[in-house]
């Protein structure tokens, strides 16, 4: 498929949104909701544009243009709030093998939000404002999922001590062991961000996910969410996540030496089979706030499956000085009345 499509509603024909917690699709309009199955069936409108990757989509409600980044694939019309597809950003070779549909819906990532926010002393208002929450935003970022089978095999030397006394003297007994250990570890699914423009501490921050319930992608899911299309390749991580499964495999091998007092490790090999690289949508709310005077970007987000929180805050540094005033002349204080008295 090409250009922009829109799920709409069999009954009145508004547009449909998956609903994270009825896992179903939703017509804001009259109400009804219907089943991945009956939504696939009302076919959605299409509509083609000619113009490869443009920046300007005609949003196919009201007519309306609007801008994306050449890497978003699912956004709303800034004007009328109708949920678009760009379904030709998602084809050929950037079209996804999985999704792990929303299950937190926005009401609920809000809650987290506020709960979480009560914890934080020094966080400027800004950040937290009615405002700002309502900013908060239900994005599918890109990953890539590394598999393969690891066979590794480690030679050691381990040595056990015997330690007596007997008179005046202590003995020690030292034997030495060579040890062999070997084992075959299936890896599945290390993701990694493949977004450039995405803070990886913001796309990481929010691992990991339950991949035993991901599904295979249907453009249904993206509907009433923003969705970002992979910018980036294997290569650019691929040799980062095989040291990564190699070092875990040799200290896995390691760590099952036990009952002996020192181990010394004279080999290790560990070779990396059946390697496959998937491409998966994760779903994420996220909440950004720009700190214009610093000129840097703070975030909190939630990973929109489990409910992880992770966040880069700014600091209020007027609430700190308030709290040093509150601490500091108190005790300037005391220790005035004391060395009065002295």
């Amino acid at each position: 498929m090409s250009g922009i499509i829109t799920y709409h509603c069999p009954n009145c024909g508004g547009p449909l949104k998956f609903d994270p917690k009825n896992q179903n699709y939703a017509c804001e309009f009259c109400l009804s909701r219907f089943t991945e199955e009956e939504a696939k069936e009302a076919k959605p409108e299409e509509r083609g544009n000619g113009q490869g990757e443009p920046l300007l989509y005609a949003c196919p409600s009201c007519g309306a243009e609007v801008v994306t980044d050449e890497t978003t694939a699912a956004s709303f019309c800034y004007y009328c709030h109708n949920p678009v597809i760009l379904s030709k950003r998602l084809s050929g070779e950037y079209h996804p093998d999985y999704v792990i549909p929303f299950s937190i819906e926005k009401e609920k990532a809000v809650d987290i939000f506020n709960q979480w926010i009560k914890k934080k002393r020094f966080i400027p208002r800004a950040f937290y404002s009615e405002e700002q929450i309502n900013k908060i935003t239900g994005v599918y970022f890109p990953y890539l999922l590394y598999s393969c089978r690891a066979e590794g095999t480690l030679f050691a030397k381990a040595d056990r001590l015997r330690v007596w006394v007997s008179g005046n003297y202590r003995y020690t007994e030292t034997q030495t062991y060579e040890i062999k250990r070997e084992g075959s570890m299936p890896v599945k699914f290390v993701p990694r961000n493949a977004l450039k423009k995405a803070s990886r501490e913001l796309t990481e921050g929010v691992l990991p996910y339950e991949t035993d319930k991901m599904k295979p992608f249907s453009m249904g899911y993206l509907s009433g969410f923003v969705a970002e299309r992979r910018d980036m390749e294997q290569e650019d991580f691929s040799e980062e996540v095989k040291a990564e499964i190699r070092s875990f495999a040799v200290s896995s091998l390691k760590n099952s030496i036990t009952s002996y007092d020192s181990v010394r490790v004279q080999d290790q090999s560990v070779l990396l089979e059946d390697e496959t690289w998937e491409y998966a949508l994760l779903p994420v709310w996220a909440l950004t706030y720009h700190d214009q005077a610093k000129n840097e970007m703070y975030y909190f987000t939630i990973n929109g499956q489990t409910g992880k929180v992770c966040g880069k805050l700014p600091v209020d540094k007027g609430k700190l000085l308030l709290l040093f005033a509150e601490i500091f002349f108190p005790v300037l204080l005391v220790m005035l009345i004391v060395g009065y008295l002295i």
